[in-house]
């Protein structure tokens, strides 16, 4: 079995060890800020609404608010080691329980108490270092898509209470993900371990209201079939908590499939068309369309706005995944309601 770890595995970390190195070389600024400040003249252009009441009630979630997880981009710490620049990430794999629904529970191992997992987000060509530490009682591992050393692939188990480090370059550019790679692949996947990878291009695209959509399925009887379907970790809630969005405002999905036991999903959007760049490895659209079809690990970009407001459904095209769960709103507003 190939070892993917940086040191052999007799010296896997302890959370203080992992902790420690962590710290060490001169930390810039996190990585949020930095960005923040670089791109500060183009999100002047992006208009993003503010939650509404029902919205800010549902931000009392303790570990899992779908509406937060949506526009929350996480781009590490910042650091410079040997002259280089490093953007770290840390992970940690845990356990906990959802609420699917008022009768149904659902135990699930998590990263950094979230299902999906954190979005990862760097620059093409970036240095990227992943401090991941295993909490979560089995053995775990995190594989990354994309182009990297053989020894940083992520499919050597790491031990409850162990740590490890994967360091690579940021590339190509594009939508890719991490998740879990210990067998059985498919119930760790299933059970919350993954997230999505974005590496943006070196020019940046266009300015635009970004969101992360990742459609997943739950297994609660371990018959190898999903009973229950979502948008970032809860059934129904965006059709609950429609997803406000401005008249006339782009907007950019970022949109994983990542239902185990089902062969592909369609993601369909009413009363518009998109543009879809498939895996986001292109600076232009493939194809114009209101439904696609994408596989299991498939994700594409997805750009479009709307000119009418009123509220639109987005959803499977497979009814019964999306009657069970996999369905959700974009309400679309012009600005005059947030001034009332």
């Amino acid at each position: 079995m190939p070892n993917n770890f940086i040191f052999p595995k007799e010296k896997l970390w302890s959370r203080r060890q992992i902790l420690k190195i962590g710290l060490a070389g001169t930390s810039i600024m996190s990585g949020t800020a930095l960005w923040q400040t670089l791109r500060n003249s183009a999100r002047l252009r992006v208009k993003v609404p503010p939650w509404n009441a029902t919205m800010q009630a549902q931000a009392a979630l303790p570990t899992l608010n779908p509406m937060k997880l949506l526009r929350d981009f996480d781009y590490g710490t910042v650091k410079r080691e040997n002259g280089r620049t490093i953007r770290e990430f840390r992970l940690t794999a845990g356990t906990s329980e959802i609420q699917l629904n008022s009768s149904v529970s659902y135990n699930v191992w998590d990263l950094n108490g979230r299902i999906p997992g954190p979005t990862l987000r760097a620059k093409q060509g970036e240095r990227v270092r992943v401090l991941f530490l295993n909490q979560a009682g089995h053995s775990h591992s995190l594989h990354f898509h994309g182009v990297h050393p053989a020894e940083m692939d992520g499919v050597r188990p790491v031990s409850h209470g162990k740590a490890t480090i994967y360091e690579f370059d940021a590339e190509p550019y594009g939508v890719h993900l991490y998740h879990c790679h210990i067998e059985p692949v498919t119930r760790h996947i299933a059970k919350g371990l993954y997230g999505i990878f974005i590496i943006d291009p070196p020019q940046s695209r266009p300015p635009a209201d970004e969101m992360v959509l990742v459609m997943a399925g739950y297994d609660v009887n371990d018959d190898n079939k999903n009973e229950y379907y979502a948008f970032n970790g809860l059934p129904h809630f965006y059709m609950n908590n429609p997803i406000r969005i401005y008249k006339d405002q782009l907007i950019r999905l970022y949109v994983l499939n990542i239902i185990e036991f089902d062969p592909a999903i369609t993601f369909h959007l009413h009363a518009n068309f998109f543009d879809v760049y498939r895996y986001g490895m292109s600076m232009t659209p493939a194809e114009k369309t209101d439904v696609v079809t994408m596989g299991i690990a498939e994700r594409h970009i997805f750009e479009f706005a709307f000119r009418y407001p009123g509220k639109y459904m987005f959803h499977p095209h497979q009814d019964a995944i999306a009657e069970n769960g996999c369905m959700g709103q974009f309400e679309v507003v012009t600005g005059k309601e947030d001034q009332s």
